[in-house]
């Protein structure tokens, strides 16, 4: 398996920590709204990364958070006049609504920021004990001087970062790139600590639930998110892990690319906000699932009706030649082993072993879809290799987490099968058309 490490820039060699396992951290939502379909698409990419790894025989622990806890959950609630827990109990429930409904497993650890309080504290009191946070008036800040490869990550310099930095007169920190790790406040959901009472910075709580949901390994396989947490998130997640363990977050960084709306940024001042919801009520999780799969993950999205369409008549194509498929060897009743067409696979997980490459993998599905055509349209037909057909198709889909109709035949559908082609022969169009209409209703035709 290669993948693109962010940390290096360049294509690697994965190496896991332990043999045949992968850990993987990806940053989950503040749950203050609806998911859009940026939001969406990190849940596609990094749920089809975990089924390519799963494919070629690794177990998987993947970890995504929810952050409970934030200034902009404190004024939507006090906006609709009820608790911070209601309004994120209720964007939990949606975000995993529409997670499930683009056919996203659920991860296998879902922490949350207000659940991680004390282990929060503590991590921080570690950081000012060591000399790499300071406190300030019941606020503490992370001495970014004081982490050597600050900046490594986003391919940033300090000196650079200063020039660009916005420095604010009545300021307290020392330097004005340091982070906040507590916040005090007297504003919303609060905590005691030994400086204040207040709550934690946003940067701060996700090196805590790693290390806490794996068990106290300081390093992971994986941490990946959206191009836009790189920095300053990601990298000061780092310096943290940096600062209080001396060692490395996470040994491979994978960021997926932003997502555009009709060749244009969503963007709330351009009111092209598209939520999750309403595109999938629109057009099923299966064609935006196969949308967001459509481009290369660290490439840009552009998302638009020719995008859409092309995806669902995609879709119909793969679906179609399975349902022909399943057709053909359920009125010869072949037996379904699971036998796949290895040389038909092989160039699919070849692709989504090469850094992920949903594209080329899909030129394999279109040529496997194209192998069974020419199969089915055979006078005599070799069942065996229909059937291992089909099986490869569905390997494919289970990988690239699409859910198509998997037909199975009763005797009854059988027999209906058998009185239209009779019908058909015979030349009784209007019987034929009524079991047709039957066979259609059932989704045989």
């Amino acid at each position: 398996m290669k993948i693109f490490n962010s940390m290096n820039q360049k294509v690697e060699e994965f190496k896991p920590l332990h043999e045949n396992e992968v850990h993987m951290y990806v940053c989950g939502p503040t749950v203050y709204n609806y998911p859009h379909i940026g939001n969406a698409r990190p849940i596609v990419v990094f749920d089809t990364l975990k089924r390519t790894f799963q494919a070629i025989g690794y177990n998987v622990k993947m970890v995504s958070n929810y952050t409970d806890v934030d200034d902009k959950i404190i004024k939507v609630a006090k906006e609709c006049g009820v608790s911070e827990a209601e309004i994120t109990e209720k964007f939990i429930d949606a975000y995993n609504h529409d997670r499930l409904s683009l056919h996203a497993a659920m991860p296998d650890a879902a922490p949350r920021v207000t659940e991680t309080m004390d282990a929060i504290i503590a991590f921080i009191k570690l950081l000012v004990d060591k000399g790499h946070a300071y406190e300030m008036e019941g606020d503490v800040y992370f001495r970014v001087n004081s982490v050597e490869s600050y900046g490594k990550l986003s391919n940033q310099q300090i000196e650079d970062l200063l020039v660009g930095a916005r420095i604010d007169e009545n300021s307290k920190k020392e330097n004005p790139l340091d982070f906040t790790l507590w916040k005090k406040t007297e504003e919303g959901i609060k905590w005691d600590s030994p400086w204040s009472v207040g709550r934690p910075g946003w940067h701060t709580e996700c090196v805590v639930m790693i290390n806490q949901e794996f068990g106290g390994e300081h390093t992971i396989d994986i941490h990946g998110g959206g191009m836009d947490l790189k920095f300053p998130h990601h990298e000061n997640e780092i310096a943290q892990s940096r600062a209080a363990y001396d060692s490395p977050i996470a040994n491979y960084w994978i960021h997926n690319g932003m997502v555009n709306i009709d060749g244009e940024k969503m963007s709330k001042s351009l009111g092209n906000v598209i939520w999750a919801k309403d595109m999938i009520a629109k057009i099923g999780g299966n064609v935006l699932r196969w949308v967001m799969l459509s481009a290369h993950y660290r490439a840009p999205l552009n998302i638009n009706e020719e995008a859409i369409e092309t995806a669902k008549k995609e879709l119909n194509r793969v679906a179609t030649a399975m349902k022909q498929a399943y057709v053909k060897l359920g009125l010869a009743d072949v037996d379904m082993d699971e036998t796949c067409d290895e040389d038909q696979l092989a160039p699919f997980l070849d692709a989504m072993q090469d850094d992920m490459n949903t594209p080329n993998a899909f030129a394999a599905v279109f040529e496997t879809v194209k192998a069974l055509n020419q199969a089915l349209r055979q006078r005599e037909s070799d069942l065996q290799a229909v059937k291992a057909l089909v099986r490869t198709l569905e390997k494919m889909m289970d990988v690239l987490g699409i859910e198509l109709l998997r037909l199975t035949m009763s005797e009854e559908d059988k027999q209906l099968h058998r009185q239209w082609k009779a019908a058909v022969k015979e030349k009784d169009f209007e019987t034929a058309d009524q079991y047709r209409a039957k066979l259609i209703e059932k989704g045989i035709l």
